[in-house]
């Protein structure tokens, strides 16, 4: 079984940044869950690093981690939960970084796109019938779904860094699907 996620996840690093803590980004909205005020650190709010964990992660914690802290977060509750090992090259990396900024809707634009049941979670007959279609179709298809459901969420405030991050990542999906 083939697997980019190490070329993917430094692509994503690259796209996340390193640490944050602005409260009005809504990821940041539910603190740690320990009754510390939420940050990010390379794209993992400090509520998922805790979740993940199952300890505290104030900021002084966040601003810490390292790039192998954060990595077996990516791979198990996004890479693997959006089965990027078995999508083709580059249609990979589009669902995975969307997969990232908006969790099961990601899986659902896939669904939605091939015309597979929309319920969010990318599976064997979800598999099936994205083998049926062109991966480079998919890709653009995926940018511009992509798009527009950042357009939906009426935050101006992010969307010409999501515009931004979308138009890397569709350049960067078609390259690896051509390598």
């Amino acid at each position: 079984m083939k697997t980019n996620f190490e070329q993917c996840l430094e692509m994503l690093l690259g796209h996340e940044g390193g640490f944050t803590d602005d409260q009005d980004d809504r990821g940041n909205s539910m603190g740690d869950g320990h009754g510390n005020k939420g940050s990010t650190m390379f794209g993992v709010t400090s509520y998922n690093y805790a979740r993940y964990t199952d300890k505290p992660a104030p900021a002084e914690v966040m601003l810490l981690l390292e790039h192998e802290d954060v990595a077996p977060i990516y791979k198990e509750k996004y890479w693997d939960r959006a089965r990027c090992d078995d999508l083709d090259s580059g249609l990979d990396w589009s669902v995975f970084d969307f997969y990232v900024n908006a969790g099961g809707n990601a899986a659902k634009q896939l669904q939605k796109i091939v015309g597979a049941k929309r319920d969010g979670a990318i599976g064997p007959k979800t598999l099936q019938v994205v083998a049926e279609h062109d991966t480079k179709e998919l890709i653009e298809k995926m940018h511009d779904a992509r798009q527009v459901y950042y357009e939906s969420l009426g935050q101006e405030k992010y969307l010409r860094g999501w515009t931004n991050r979308n138009k890397a990542t569709l350049k960067q999906a078609l390259k690896m699907h051509k390598e």
